[in-house]
């Protein structure tokens, strides 16, 4: 672990950037500038294609999945980001598992707010179920907003009676539309990247009005847990978003849920997009890809079609 590396990355994320809170365009355009400097690893090959009616990006091992599907949800506040500015995630975990993946276009706001994101992820779900895969093979992963969507998935999976993957890895999730955690305070000024007064102006870009006290919108202090999956929860101590973590292991904990509270010191949010860059990144990537590794149990079919899911 490099002291130096942290600093490099830090510095890095707290280059000048223009004054005031931006628009949609502008944040969309440099919130993929950012992500297309990340490492994506070489042994990976793509595919654009579909699922439950949404486009979707097949991320594959080049030699060809083994049995096992990651749905991956990509993060940016529900308003930015694309399953291509994740891809750096979403390849390291495909080339560390040897599982498949299909990285989900979900709908953005403030074009198609709450609830569009997660009727589109929950469509995806029900994709793959009826297209044969057994739950027991699919696992559910995302970062930021998308590992927000990771565990809102899985509580409106469970709501509408369907079963559940066999676990959820979360990187950074956003947790707590009432951004009511203590550290959206205490980490203000040492999170380089995010302030309350950003997440707000798109957090509000996707609440569209609503009222943020609802569980699929902050399941870290609402959401009942029973019944969910195993889950490994990973988040940086330099996040204003630290607590939404936190909170979300203790409600797993609380509900008899398995949960890995996997916490990395002085690193940003997602700092696992930096493998390659940052020795904690690929550390907890490996972490993450052994967790899933665990939980897909043998036995499954793997869906190979680079085609259509309807």
């Amino acid at each position: 672990m490099s002291r130096e590396q942290r600093a490099q990355v830090d510095a890095m994320l707290r280059q000048p950037r223009p004054e005031g809170p931006g628009t949609v365009e502008e944040i969309r355009a440099g919130f993929k500038a950012l992500m297309a400097q990340m490492i994506v690893p070489d042994g990976i090959r793509t595919a654009q294609t579909t699922l439950g009616n949404r486009p979707a990006l097949r991320v594959e091992p080049d030699n060809g999945p083994r049995a096992g599907t990651i749905l991956y949800l990509h993060g940016g506040g529900w308003v930015y980001g694309s399953p291509e500015s994740a891809l750096s995630l979403t390849g390291h975990l495909v080339a560390k598992t040897g599982f498949g993946a299909y990285s989900l276009d979900y709908r953005l706001a403030p074009e198609h707010p709450f609830p569009a994101a997660i009727e589109d992820t929950l469509s995806a779900y029900r994709a793959l179920l009826d297209s044969g895969q057994s739950p027991s093979t699919i696992v559910f992963a995302g970062e930021s907003a998308g590992g927000g969507l990771t565990v809102t998935t899985c509580l409106a999976a469970r709501d509408a009676g369907l079963p559940l993957p066999a676990a959820l890895v979360t990187f950074s999730p956003g947790l707590d539309a009432t951004r009511t955690g203590e550290s959206m305070d205490t980490k203000e000024g040492i999170d380089p990247i995010f302030t309350r007064e950003s997440v707000a102006h798109t957090g509000a870009m996707y609440l569209a009005g609503q009222n943020p006290r609802q569980p699929l919108l902050s399941p870290a202090v609402l959401a009942d847990l029973t019944g969910f999956p195993p889950m490994l929860v990973q988040v940086g101590t330099n996040e204003i978003l630290l607590d939404d973590s936190t909170r979300l292991a203790a409600r797993a904990r609380a509900a008899g849920v398995d949960v890995i509270l996997d916490i990395t010191a002085d690193v940003p949010h997602v700092f696992q997009s930096f493998a390659g860059v940052l020795d904690e990144a690929d550390e907890a990537l490996d972490r993450a890809s052994f967790f899933l590794s665990q939980r897909i149990r043998a036995g499954g079919a793997a869906h190979t079609s680079t085609g259509q899911l309807a």
